[in-house]
């Protein structure tokens, strides 16, 4: 009876070490296949989201815009470039704005449908309802055509906003529109494919 009761013994400590075993080996195997795919794909977004930028050799985001591009100087529109635009981009809208103004947001440019393979404006953008690469330029609020440049008056610093739009098409207005219904047209068709944004400030 002692030599039965020895087997059951050992066999029953077997199937319990078996199964402590099977448990632990469990255990080790969880941690990798609780992958996270989620955070991934998370930061391929972040990444892709963060890859639209708009720039300028004249200025830094923050900093001071030169005279040259303001009412002080030759009141010319400043150089600017862009990268990372959003797949399926088939054309640019541009406007330029200041929030600081005393009677409220004032605009100081307006230009869309410029092609979706440029990557910038070159400086001084001619005041011409329409230019040779087909991009069509609305009114400021000088009540005039093209770029108007900062022109704040004494007193602190205002911030001029340059916002990029990428937009899926080109878009169905003549010249001389405000930023207002380039706005409404936008909205129409979805909201932009992606935004990127450029500030810089002056004072006088």
């Amino acid at each position: 009876m002692r030599r039965v009761h020895r087997r059951i013994h050992v066999a029953a400590l077997g199937a319990v070490t078996a199964l402590s075993v099977s448990l632990l080996s469990c255990q080790r195997e969880e941690p990798e296949r609780a992958e996270l795919p989620e955070k991934s794909e998370q930061s391929e977004n972040e990444v892709s989201s963060m890859a639209f930028k708009l720039m300028s050799p004249a200025f830094q985001d923050g900093e001071t815009i030169p005279e040259r591009y303001t009412c002080v100087g030759e009141d010319v529109s400043p150089l600017l470039v862009w990268e990372g635009a959003p797949e399926g981009t088939r054309s640019f809208a541009l406007v330029v704005e200041d929030p600081d103004a005393p009677g409220g947001t004032f605009v100081h440019w307006v230009i869309f449908n410029i092609p979706g393979d440029a990557t910038g404006l070159p400086e001084g953008v001619e005041p011409l309802e329409k230019l040779e690469n087909g991009a069509v330029q609305g009114a400021n609020d000088f009540r005039r055509l093209g770029y108007g440049g900062p022109c704040p008056p004494p007193g602190k610093p205002h911030r001029y906003y340059f916002i990029l739009w990428a937009l899926d098409r080109e878009l169905s207005l003549g010249p001389g529109v405000t930023k207002d219904r380039l706005e409404l047209e936008i909205e129409k068709f979805g909201g932009p494919l992606g935004e990127a944004r450029l500030m810089g400030t002056f004072g006088r």
